[in-house]
């Protein structure tokens, strides 16, 4: 399908390309990876007048290690974040989780930045980053302010991006020796679809009980939705069958799901809680030191 015509703007600074989205107002757009805009642009979704390019700014570039934080630029993709040493050392739920995203065309075209300014609800890389408790840093080319990642999604393709502020970095702070996480999706065609639903958990083992504990869940809300009772029912247990399961069943409980054409608001449910129960597994045998993630099984 032909998109509508439009004026391609390449910035040269973070400064300039946050003025001019300023400047030109409604009907511009960022793009980066375009994996997501371009699609809307071609059926329709959105119209834009202007498309201002974000791919040559060095600002959003990089994955690197700053004291104890490990920067996540805004620009890199997919891939790169699933392949980091920084990323896979500091927080490996979330490499997990961008290597788990689409199929490999996309994951090298498309980028981090691109999956949380967005906003789908079935995106794949925020559900980790709330339960990890991750920041994000914006920047309006003036000034930087911080959020976390639960408080950057407003709505379905709402967030909390002020008019000209793209998201410059997110950023991974250093995680208890004694934590672990994972990220479970399920889709109906395998790696290349979008995600039913999907579930993160991150959590710490003090000796043999559970610590602090998140579960969120991915594409069964309007956001990333953080399982609060989960915290409550996990914290101070050990982590056997029955408690297990009954966070599991207060996921499904709290998912919020829609009828559609990739499944019932019943199976969704059904699958969260599936999905739930093995991504708390998974976190607890991470938590204990197991090598589980998918490139330390090769």
């Amino acid at each position: 399908m032909p998109m509508d015509d439009f004026v391609f703007h390449r910035p040269q600074s973070l400064p300039e390309a946050c003025a001019l989205h300023q400047e030109l107002g409604d009907g511009a757009f960022y793009i980066a990876g375009g994996t997501d805009l371009v699609t809307d642009l071609k059926r329709g979704a959105k119209t834009a007048r202007h498309l201002i390019s974000l791919s040559g700014l060095a600002e959003l570039r990089g994955i690197r290690r700053d004291g104890d934080l490990v920067r996540i630029g805004a620009l890199a993709s997919h891939a790169e974040v699933a392949a980091s040493p920084e990323v896979r050392g500091a927080f490996p739920g979330l490499a997990e989780a961008a290597g788990k995203l689409g199929a490999v065309q996309i994951r090298n075209q498309g980028t981090i930045g691109g999956n949380f300014c967005a906003a789908v609800p079935c995106a794949d890389t925020p559900p980790i980053c709330v339960a990890g408790g991750l920041r994000l840093l914006l920047s309006d080319g003036r000034r930087d302010r911080e959020l976390t990642a639960q408080e950057f999604f407003l709505g379905p393709r709402q967030s909390a991006l002020e008019p000209g502020e793209v998201l410059r970095e997110i950023l991974v702070a250093p995680q208890p020796a004694n934590a672990g996480a994972s990220y479970q999706r399920f889709t109906l065609r395998g790696g290349l679809a979008l995600s039913v639903a999907s579930v993160a958990a991150w959590l710490t083992l003090d000796d043999a009980r559970i610590g602090t504990a998140r579960v969120a869940l991915g594409a069964v809300a309007p956001v990333p939705l953080l399982v609060e009772e989960c915290a409550s029912i996990l914290s101070g247990q050990l982590p056997e069958d029955g408690v297990l399961s009954e966070a599991a069943e207060a996921s499904a409980k709290a998912a919020r799901p829609i009828t559609d054409i990739r499944g019932s608001e019943e199976y969704r449910r059904e699958i969260v809680s599936v999905m739930a129960r093995r991504a708390l597994v998974a976190a607890i045998e991470r938590a204990r030191g197991a090598k589980s993630y998918p490139w330390e099984r090769v």
